[in-house]
């Protein structure tokens, strides 16, 4: 889901360029993609230790300073004028309201689930964006793709194991948390297109870090029940693979080949957080799981097919 908002946010002072991937860049999306797609899975193991928001407020505390620290090392520009400020501010309680339905949803359903719900993203985009986004339509293959993401994210509901207590709760606050999602990358190509791709995703980090300690406090219960090697490695994945390599390295690969010949590898995201939910977490891979894995992929897949000439 990070990655969906970061290649929208990138996309606004990326060089296009649709070439093809040589092998080896290639080889590194893909592998971008499966680390992205593990992320549910890391946050999950955090979440047996720590309270929801204290989690998301140590997470992005170690990954704003991290960024902060490169952006400064690398002379990235990080001032904001007076209307560029107003405008972050808005981003930043919209990406502080949006993280917190994701953990709080997480925190009640499944990896494979959040995962999956969570790559609804790119569509629910589409839709926004068709509204809000002059020049920006949905077109028949658009409506295509949408039908299937969504068709295969409704086989997550009708699941046996979903519509059982709090999985189905859960699953329903994380689409919520999927709509904010949407709404702050439209709100970003429409609104903050002049402001650099580090600003955009640096800023809502400091904004919002805080603000989750200060709920982990009043809300959480015990900030931190207790912590184990497991939870720390999740952790350290979290804040530095993700939020902070991960987008150092996604930048760096659509600055050099565009986001058309990246987006095709985004359907690796919900295979590779679906399997490590199974491995990692001992999540049962139920048909209805497969089935929208299937569907979510296909929807991906046309969405994203080149036009025919």
């Amino acid at each position: 889901m990070e990655l969906v908002k970061k290649h929208i946010g990138n996309s606004c002072d990326t060089v296009s360029s649709n070439n093809e991937l040589p092998v080896q860049a290639a080889l590194y999306t893909a592998f971008l993609c499966t680390l992205f797609g593990a992320n549910a899975v890391a946050i999950k193991i955090t979440l047996s230790g720590m309270g929801i928001f204290t989690n998301a407020g140590i997470r992005f505390a170690i990954a704003a300073t991290t960024l902060f620290i490169w952006a400064r090392l690398t002379g990235q520009p990080l001032l904001l004028n007076r209307d560029q400020a107003v405008k972050m501010f808005i981003l930043s309680m919209i990406f502080t309201v949006q993280l917190s339905c994701f953990y709080n949803g997480l925190s009640r359903t499944t990896a494979s689930h959040g995962t999956l719900i969570a790559n609804l993203l790119p569509f629910v985009v589409l839709i926004l964006a068709h509204f809000f986004i002059p020049g920006d339509r949905i077109t028949l293959k658009k409506i295509s793709g949408i039908l299937f993401g969504f068709t295969g994210v409704a086989f997550l509901f009708i699941d046996g194991q979903a519509i059982a207590g709090d999985l189905l709760t859960g699953d329903i606050i994380i689409c919520c948390a999927v709509f904010l999602w949407g709404c702050n990358a439209v709100y970003v190509k429409r609104v903050l297109a002049g402001i650099s791709a580090v600003q955009i995703t640096l800023y809502p980090m400091m904004f919002g870090a805080p603000l989750f300690l200060i709920a982990g406090f009043l809300w959480d219960g015990e900030m931190i029940r207790f912590m184990n090697p497991s939870i720390v490695k999740a952790l350290i994945y979290q804040s530095f693979i993700t939020a902070a390599y991960g987008f150092v390295a996604w930048n760096g690969l659509l600055h050099r080949f565009g986001a058309t010949a990246l987006h095709s590898f985004i359907f690796i995201m919900p295979v590779s957080g679906v399997i490590f939910s199974v491995m990692l977490l001992g999540e049962p891979l139920t048909m209805n799981i497969i089935i929208s894995i299937i569907l979510i992929i296909a929807g991906t897949f046309v969405v994203n097919r080149p036009a025919s000439s």
